[in-house]
């Protein structure tokens, strides 16, 4: 077992296949709701399994979907209480001290060199690892599209309920967002989010950081976490999505070589 926040292993990479010209890479901000064994969150069990800590079952699904597309992976293996890497690191969000109701007891009095610390042994390595598995699709010829999978809650406290099963996330490059639309869309039972449950615009956050800020075509993917607590449920989800992902790459791959 590591004995600190400096040798807990930050991230987790599933290896691709041999890599198409037009490349999907899968990344996962909030697959796990571990903590380093030196850090103590002060939250009972029962809300360290609860949203606030981690997405529900995201790690399952691209691990499901890195299997069905032939992909590489890029996982988080931290709590986003601990640090979220789906945030600048200048947000005020960074570490959470309030969320959904709950106290984080010991982010209440963190300390600039206290995220320091985080942002060095688990932040930053996460996403260097996004940008090291970029650049090798690059110098390898590739063309990368990144997919970012998360999921949400049915209801946060105090709110009405969420209608969507599935919502798709952007910034303003729509090359992916839009043929992925399209398909989802053909799925007469699914009620789609349009950057619903939130925004995908928000500067500074994980697809600014590697797709907007690089000119790539990207999406991130809710998924509603009641469909998706179970493998039974991430499978059916996964088996849902690629070959939807895989027409919507092409597609867009097809629109982007036409223009070039």
């Amino acid at each position: 077992m590591p004995s600190d926040t400096a040798s807990f292993a930050p991230v987790e990479r599933v290896p691709g296949g041999s890599a198409k010209a037009a490349w999907p890479i899968l990344l996962c901000d909030h697959a796990s709701n571990a903590v380093p064994p030196d850090l103590d969150l002060g939250l009972p069990a029962d809300d360290m399994a609860r949203h606030i800590a981690w997405d529900v079952g995201a790690r399952g699904v691209v691990l499901a979907l890195a299997q069905a597309l032939g992909a590489p992976a890029v996982l988080s293996t931290f709590s986003r209480l601990v640090i979220d890497p789906n945030r600048g690191e200048d947000d005020p969000t960074l570490v959470m001290r309030l969320y959904d109701g709950s106290v984080i007891p010991g982010n209440r009095n963190v300390d600039e060199g206290e995220i320091a610390k985080r942002i060095a042994n688990l932040y930053r390595p996460y996403h260097d690892a996004v940008t090291a598995e970029i650049d090798a699709a690059l110098s390898m010829g590739a063309r990368p599209y990144l997919i970012s999978i998360h999921s949400f809650t049915r209801q946060l406290r105090g709110r009405p309920p969420r209608p969507w099963q599935i919502g798709l996330l952007w910034d303003r490059d729509r090359r992916l967002v839009d043929p992925l639309l399209d398909h989802l869309m053909l799925d007469t039972d699914l009620c789609i989010g349009r950057n619903e449950p939130y925004t995908g615009q928000l500067a500074g956050d994980c697809m600014w950081r590697h797709g907007t800020a690089r000119g790539l075509p990207h999406v991130l993917i809710e998924i509603r976490n009641d469909l998706i607590t179970s493998q039974e449920g991430q499978a059916s989800w996964a088996a849902r999505l690629a070959p939807k992902i895989t027409q919507a790459v092409a597609e867009a791959d097809r629109a982007a070589l036409s223009l070039a």
